[in-house]
């Protein structure tokens, strides 16, 4: 933008009230630019505003000009949308409102519109008009309504922009009564909620006030009375709204229906600050901050960032939960679990073995890559779900599960005592980890070892010959990438704890259980008893099938998906990758003890072991924090108790006392 535009005479020389839409709103933009200056503080944009208000003042002709072009200004857009709808999603569903601030990004936006909401985005952009809006004191917002001030009332003697804003009102009410009376709202509302039925009187106690709002000559006494009464029954539409976030608790999350719900609370409290400027004696402040609300609202409306955020945190801590109620069987307290613990792992390092023969055959096919990938990822699965079905432990499994169990013990943190607790749990959780991995390790190495040796004694040749061999020595090896893959193999076992809190919500949500077991089809195909024992059998498993499964399909085919973009990655589990080395050692025979790669691959094992339990903890507590909203200040309690007992009990992360 010229320099000249942001002088503030030429900006006055310019301001034409018969100037077509676009360069009359191009001017409002330049306007407010020129208030806003270099952005160096928000006390500068005042300076601006007095010299703008001292300026206009000065000259009769310009007033009277501005309110020429305020009047053109307010004929040709609709403020009354702007007021009600700015900062809300069109759409109340989250996909849609999700491509819309996506549109929004990505497409300029153009002066050329009548819609307010638009021209509102392109003239008050920033955070920083929030700021200086706020400091403007109550005298320059009296001059700034004189100098605005329509010399022509309305029929009623009220001032126009008084039944601009009732409209507003207005119109998010009907928002709200829509929202109220959707059936996924009505639905889940509580019994004693739906008995009250606020959202069907809510309009009839808005037209009452509006009644007494606009009425000649007004009764002070009856406005309040009416204002009174419809505060109360927006109250009780709020509280009845809020009354189906129980339901969702106890019968899952909806990120669509928290959605909704989210957008009839801040209507209600959009409704609020419009009554403030109707009802306020010195209607100036109260415009302000609502102008101001106004700007914040859009920055959120248009953050994706801000979206995401605020739909999720129910979806995240409901998947937490869920995650935390699984993860509780993974944490030992006691010798006489950590030595079952132990146990469980190394039956499912021994079933790995299985695995990892299995892994070497998909392999001799030759497939392509992508079909590779998956017989590679189904297989995975099946071992995977097998082991869940046998009640073994996969131990890099855990972590993802376990975090939100820990995290779940952090929601009254405040008091020392509780501090130490949790620390407790955290050397538990070490201790349960270690144990896991160690059963697992310990394990699929020689059972790895006796079938390759099997099959050798069988067969008359080695399982894999000596190119094949040393080269998965080498592709395991802690010189190569090895640690890159160990750790994004951490993120995978994450995601497949998301997706498992993730399926096991829907099937809570959508009530699978009980169609299951009541639904006249599957009970005539399966019986009664029969049906009523999947029932039971899915919602108790069925967090692990889609973790196990959808942990197996990554496994398997991130490899093929990375390779078709030319980016090289592979996945490194602690359990598969020690299968591998013992299998890659056992065909070699005993000169595979001479051979540096093996050592080097050996050296790895604790590395992949370590990134495998960590990364995937690490985003499961960060999530799990989140989710319940734990203070910084007691982040840093809690790591600085952990240090302490490391340096005065380091063996209790270890072993059981």
């Amino acid at each position: 933008m010229a320099a000249a535009s942001r002088d503030l005479q030429g900006l006055l020389a310019g301001l034409d009230p018969t100037a077509d839409v676009a360069q009359r709103h191009i001017w409002l933009i330049n306007l407010f630019d020129w208030l806003r200056g270099d952005r160096a503080s928000p006390q500068a944009a005042i300076g601006r505003v007095q010299l703008l208000l001292d300026a206009v003042e000065a000259r009769p002709e310009l007033c009277e000009r501005l309110r020429a072009w305020w009047r053109a200004f307010t004929q040709s857009v609709d403020l009354t949308a702007l007021l009600a709808d700015y900062g809300f999603a069109p759409r109340t569903a989250f996909l849609s409102e999700f491509g819309e601030r996506m549109r929004r990004k990505i497409l300029p936006g153009t002066p050329e519109t009548t819609d307010a909401s638009d021209l509102f985005r392109l003239v008050l952009p920033g955070v920083f008009d929030a700021g200086w809006i706020a400091l403007l004191d109550d005298t320059q917002l009296a001059r700034i309504g004189a100098l605005l001030a329509d010399a022509a009332p309305m029929p009623d003697g009220s001032a126009r922009w008084r039944h601009t804003v009732m409209d507003a009102v207005t119109y998010c009410c009907s928002q709200v009564v829509a929202t109220g009376f959707s059936p996924e709202l009505r639905l889940r509302i509580s019994p004693e909620a739906g008995e009250a039925r606020p959202f069907h009187a809510l309009m009839a106690d808005l037209d009452a006030l509006r009644e007494q709002m606009f009425a000649l000559p007004r009764d002070e006494e009856s406005l309040q009375a009416a204002f009174v009464a419809f505060r109360d029954r927006l109250d009780a539409c709020r509280s009845s709204a809020s009354s189906v976030y129980t339901h969702l608790e106890d019968n899952g999350i909806s990120v669509g229906l928290v959605f909704r719900l989210r957008q009839l609370r801040e209507r209600v409290l959009r409704i609020r600050e419009l009554l403030d400027c109707l009802m306020s004696p010195v209607p100036g402040p109260s415009m302000a901050r609502l102008v101001g609300k106004l700007v914040l609202a859009g920055g959120e409306r248009n953050s994706i960032r801000a979206l995401i955020a605020s739909n999720s945190s129910m979806l995240a801590a409901k998947v937490t939960e869920r995650s935390a109620e699984t993860g509780e069987h993974y944490i030992t307290r006691d010798r006489r679990s950590y030595l079952q613990m132990v146990k469980k792992a190394a039956g499912g390092g021994a079933f790995t073995a299985l695995t990892v023969l299995a892994k070497f055959g998909i392999y001799a096919l030759a497939l392509s890559a992508f079909w590779s990938g998956l017989a590679a990822g189904l297989m995975y699965a099946a071992s995977f779900v097998a082991i869940q079905l046998l009640h073994l432990t996969l131990a890099t499994k855990q972590p993802a599960m376990t975090a939100p169990a820990m995290a779940a013990r952090l929601r009254d943190i405040k008091s020392d005592d509780a501090v130490d607790q949790f620390v407790d749990e955290v050397a538990n959780l070490v201790r349960s980890q270690v144990a896991a991995v160690l059963g697992n390790v310990l394990l699929v190495v020689p059972a790895v070892g006796l079938l390759v040796l099997g099959w050798q004694a069988a067969l008359g040749r080695p399982l894999l010959d000596a190119a094949h061999a040393a080269s998965t020595l080498h592709s395991l090896s802690l010189l190569g990438p090895t640690v890159l893959f160990a750790a994004i193999t951490g993120i995978l076992l994450f995601s497949s704890s998301i997706i498992a809190g993730w399926t096991e919500n829907a099937f809570v949500l959508h009530r699978l259980d009980s169609a299951m077991r009541y639904n006249p089809r599957i009970g005539a195909f399966l019986g009664a008893a029969r049906a009523r024992r999947w029932a039971a059998f899915m919602r108790t498993h069925i967090s692990g099938f889609a973790s196990n499964i959808s942990l197996g399909l990554m496994l398997g085919l991130l490899p093929a998906f990375a390779g078709f973009f030319g980016l090289g990655l592979d996945v490194r589990h602690v359990t598969l990758s020690a299968g591998q080395i013992a299998a890659a050692a056992a065909s070699m025979g005993l000169p595979a003890l001479h051979q540096p790669a093996l050592w080097w691959a050996v050296a790895a094992i604790p590395v992949i072991g370590a990134l495998n339990v960590s990364v995937s903890f690490y985003f499961a507590f960060r999530l799990a924090l989140r989710a319940h909203s734990v203070s910084l200040g007691d982040r840093a309690r809690i790591r600085s108790a952990i240090w302490a007992r490391w340096r005065s009990r380091p063996v209790s992360f270890f072993l059981p006392t």
